[in-house]
């Protein structure tokens, strides 16, 4: 019994050595953990359970029925993140550069299976070169499979992707179906051909950070989440942001003890919005003194940055945020903005979180690269994501609300439930200046009549009285009491039930 024991302790000692010692320094040089390193950051200490540590591909081309290495390249199991459970796999670039072969492919599909039936949410820790080239067709069909079981998870657990190496191919198409991708900056990259492929094809030299690192995919092509500095940072930040999230979407929102009181008045919002109408000021401000204990977990913070979506509590319960942004492009609704928030507001409406709004906006971005870029299918996914979200919606505006742009962002007209405004609030089809040109055209030669026309139409317009007045504001707060008055009609939604005529699927125009 004695020489059984030590041989299953061999035996694991070889499997959690994966490529071998020489392959893991060559990883740690490179400034990379191995992939059980990662675990055992990611994960509560002790939790980990794995599965198929001793799984082997069956390959036999090419030479490879000589190498065989347990695990075959992937780390595969369960564990806890602050006591609840979850699923987590992780690729092992010490072992054949963490490619997939066919039973690579059956170690996730198996982890993606229990994910779903136990609904618990899944982790995929990404370092990897894409298919296996000697297993050919195969290791296709594992990604086939990997890739039918992200859709079929899709808005029922959550999928989180961290991308902490080069990924190509199938392994950036298994990211992109899930829910968030997370990047590490400098060694991690995602592009479907390489560098390489890139030069053959159109003679377009460029190196693997251009194509797609960190910096491209968190600010240019949204494909990216966020990026961190080190896998350790990731990691830790990847446990924070499962905190916000809830099991699955029949799962009620996490709540965690609140020491922040939710009746807090700030007096200092009472002098947020500057008395000129272009000043800008910063709306972060405000979402994080609405939030318990300014913890915000931003989404997507370097892409499209003149609207603000994230996460963060009100009353221990998580919510999610979404604002525009007046410190960037005056907090314009273009075609970028609308897309981030959009995905937004549909992940948070899958997994019945709250979503509260704080709105400054004072249109669409005008232009021809809009418009020729397909502003108006663009924006219509917000409003879209808006119109068909049927968990509590609270809106807050603080300042402007013009034209459409202020029916897309939560009105009272497309579902929102409590519709609040600052007295600073100015709702209206545009701003006075544009009116008054529209409006009194044949006197825009007298400036003192047009300036008195202004004036006129601000006193009507530039206020949130003629909504309030109409019932499309459901009451003028004080700026200091927004977090008492957003606390308490969360409060009042949480048992809102909304029911929806039977249909397959909606429409979303992608």
């Amino acid at each position: 019994m004695k020489e059984i024991l030590a041989e299953l302790e061999h035996r694991r000692e070889t499997a959690r050595l994966g490529g071998g010692l020489k392959r893991i320094d060559a990883q740690h040089a490179r400034g990379k953990l191995t992939a059980r390193e990662r675990i055992d950051i990611f994960l509560d200490e002790g939790s980990f359970e794995e599965f198929d540590m001793f799984k082997q591909h069956r390959c036999t081309d090419f030479g490879m029925d000589e190498a065989h290495i347990p695990g075959d390249g992937v780390v595969t199991g369960w564990g806890t993140v602050n006591g609840r459970v979850v699923y987590v796999f992780s690729k092992d670039f010490t072992v054949f550069g963490g490619s997939l072969s066919e039973t690579h492919a059956q170690k996730i599909i198996k982890i993606q299976d229990m994910a779903l039936q136990n609904r618990a949410p899944i982790i995929g820790l990404f370092d990897a070169g894409g298919a296996r080239i000697q297993e050919g067709v195969a290791a296709l069909a594992g990604y086939g499979e990997v890739f039918q079981r992200n859709v079929i998870a899709s808005g029922v657990i959550p999928q989180i992707s961290l991308i902490m190496g080069p990924c190509a191919g199938g392994d950036v198409y298994s990211p992109a179906m899930t829910d968030f991708i997370f990047m590490v900056r400098d060694t991690s990259y995602m592009f479907v051909t390489g560098p390489d492929v890139v030069k053959t094809v159109t003679n377009e030299t460029v190196t693997a950070e251009e194509l797609g690192g960190a910096s491209v995919h968190t600010t240019k092509s949204s494909i990216a989440d966020g990026g961190f500095d080190n896998d350790v940072e990731a990691l830790l930040e990847m446990r924070r942001l499962i905190d916000f999230l809830p099991m699955n979407n029949a799962a009620d929102v996490p709540e965690v003890d609140c020491h922040d009181d939710p009746s807090r008045l700030d007096l200092s919002l009472d002098t947020l919005i500057p008395n000129n109408p272009n000043k800008p000021y910063d709306m972060k401000e405000l979402v994080l003194k609405t939030v318990d204990e300014s913890d915000f977990f931003e989404i997507q913070a370097g892409f499209a940055k003149n609207i603000i979506t994230g996460f963060g509590r009100i009353e221990g319960r998580t919510v999610g945020i979404i604002a525009n942004q007046p410190m960037v492009l005056a907090g314009v609704l273009d075609s970028d903005a609308s897309r981030k928030a959009a995905r937004f507001v549909r992940f948070c409406d899958c997994f019945n979180i709250p979503i509260v709004t704080f709105v400054d906006v004072p249109g669409f971005l005008p232009g021809t690269a809009q418009e020729y870029g397909g502003l108006i299918k663009h924006g219509a996914k917000l409003l879209f994501a808006y119109a068909e979200a049927t968990v509590p919606k609270v809106t807050v505006i603080t300042r402007k609300a013009y034209g459409g742009a202020y029916d897309v962002m939560s009105s009272k007209h497309i579902g929102g439930d409590i519709n609040y405004a600052w007295p600073t609030a100015e709702i209206a089809v545009m701003g006075a200046k544009g009116a008054v040109e529209i409006l009194y055209r044949s006197e825009l030669a007298d400036k003192d009549k047009i300036a008195k026309r202004t004036k006129d139409y601000e006193t009507r317009f530039a206020n949130p009285f003629v909504a309030a007045e109409r019932g499309y504001i459901d009451e003028v707060i004080m700026p200091h009491s927004t977090r008492k008055r957003v606390s308490r009609a969360l409060a009042l939604l949480r048992a809102k039930k909304v029911a929806m005529p039977l249909k397959k699927h909606d429409n979303i125009p992608l």
